[in-house]
């Protein structure tokens, strides 16, 4: 039992840290072509800046994810072999394809970082869109993989054996298409506000720096346009989810009874003792319509599972809420950003400059947040319904060894990271400020 929890703390903590330059990975690349694109319309200088000073910091950022994307792939064999022993025949094309995306990315931004006036303007910029679209693809190859595990299929299991697999269709399972939706919209959110909020803060410095204004344009208008996407498909997951893992539901809804006209409980202490949520507060029949779009359909609660088949009620129930809230706050900053740009008076309040800087990490945590959903709500299943998390934990001792070094390398890295990027960022500022 130990060594399960050890195992899934170090593979908690390796997701938590990678997921976050995964999602840059995916988000960047898109503002550095839109500030190349924009220099290229305009000739102003300043989005060529942008453009150079976004692509330093990207590929900084790339080489600490490739990294921590080596140490995944590794603790995958090392912390779960018979998983991967399981799995490995049925998902292993999504995981080479995902490995080719990530070296045609790495390769382009190679061109890209040295081809400035050593290609035409116009081929460069296209190599930026190529190391675009690579991103969205390798994260759209991984979730594939991790939409398996939640809905598996291409393959018949004959005594406990995987046989007649199809890679295709275990890639096209149920799952697939929400995930990528919903998770490569969360990488250009979070990448957007995290970049919006940076330059919010040094523009209540500087109110008329040129730089952080462009640069503050670039990132709202991502911002403003992938957040209500990204609420489509919420949406979308969660229904996928309410017919695929019912348990999941129950537990992000903290649904302890299956009722008809279900209601959403916002909040509270899920008691699964007791079978109650204490404080929380109840919307009558909302959860049954956002799920089924009927007011009076029967939405299944953890009552119709084995006590050992629910996941960590509490985590689950909290981390979507928290995931939900970072999202509504969101969405309200940028519903504000329209309206002062409709006023035109978009860079001049303080007041929203400060609700940018304080919405600068809630994409970031939503994403962890809805990882915890993802992951913790499929427990106690490594593969829904078919291998328990538990029978799938490698037999060698020392785990904890492994959760200690590991944890010392990503604060290392953490520490070198944050002190290459500040640098880079004030050199460019410090460059392109008026005089």
């Amino acid at each position: 039992m130990n060594d399960l929890i050890f195992a899934r703390a170090q593979m908690a903590m390796s997701l938590a840290f990678h997921i976050i330059f995964a999602a840059i990975g995916i988000g960047m690349p898109l503002l550095m072509v839109i500030a190349e694109g924009l220099h290229l319309r305009s000739k102003d200088h300043l989005y060529l800046e942008l453009s150079k000073a976004w692509a330093r910091g990207t590929a900084v950022l790339f080489a600490i994810g490739a990294v921590s994307g080596t140490v995944l792939s590794f603790e995958l064999g090392l912390l779960w072999p018979r998983f991967m022993r399981f799995a490995g025949g049925i998902i292993g094309l999504p995981f080479s394809l995902e490995g080719f995306a990530f070296f045609t990315e790495a390769i382009f931004l190679g061109i890209y970082l040295y081809g400035w006036g050593r290609v035409k303007s116009h081929i460069h910029w296209l190599a930026g869109l190529v190391i675009a679209i690579s991103g969205f693809i390798s994260g759209a190859f991984v979730l594939t993989a991790n939409g398996w595990m939640n809905a598996p299929s291409g393959f018949d299991l004959v005594n406990g054996q995987p046989v007649n697999i199809d890679p295709i269709a275990a890639m096209l399972n149920p799952a697939s298409l929400h995930e990528i939706l919903h998770m490569n919209l969360a990488a250009y959110v979070a990448t957007a506000f995290s970049v919006a909020g940076i330059h919010a803060f040094f523009l209540l410095r500087q109110p008329n720096h040129p730089l952080h204004r462009r640069a503050l344009g670039i990132a709202l208008t991502v911002a403003c346009i992938t957040i209500p996407l990204q609420g489509l498909s919420g949406d979308l997951s969660a229904r996928r989810v309410a017919i695929l893992q019912p348990a999941k539901l129950a537990a992000m809804e903290a649904l302890y009874k299956t009722q008809q006209g279900a209601p959403l409980i916002l909040g509270g202490l899920p008691d699964s003792n007791a079978m109650t949520v204490r404080y929380g507060i109840e919307l009558p029949y909302l959860l049954s319509l956002l799920a089924f779009r009927q007011p009076e359909a029967v939405v299944t609660g953890l009552d119709a599972f084995r006590r050992d088949q629910w996941p960590n009620v509490s985590l689950v129930h909290w981390s979507f809420d928290i995931m939900v809230v970072c999202g509504l706050a969101m969405g309200g900053v940028a519903l504000w950003a329209v309206w002062l740009w409709w006023r035109r008076r978009l860079p001049h309040s303080p007041a929203f400059l400060k609700a940018v800087v304080a919405s600068a990490p809630l994409g970031f945590i939503a994403i962890e947040t809805g990882w915890i959903v993802t992951e913790v709500g499929r427990q106690p299943w490594i593969i829904y319904n078919i291998m328990p998390t538990a029978e799938a934990v490698t037999p060698v001792r020392g785990i904890m060894f492994f959760l200690i070094f590991f944890t010392l390398l990503y604060l290392i890295l953490s520490v070198i990271l944050i002190f290459v990027l500040r640098r880079q960022f004030l050199a460019t500022v410090q460059a392109n400020s008026p005089s």
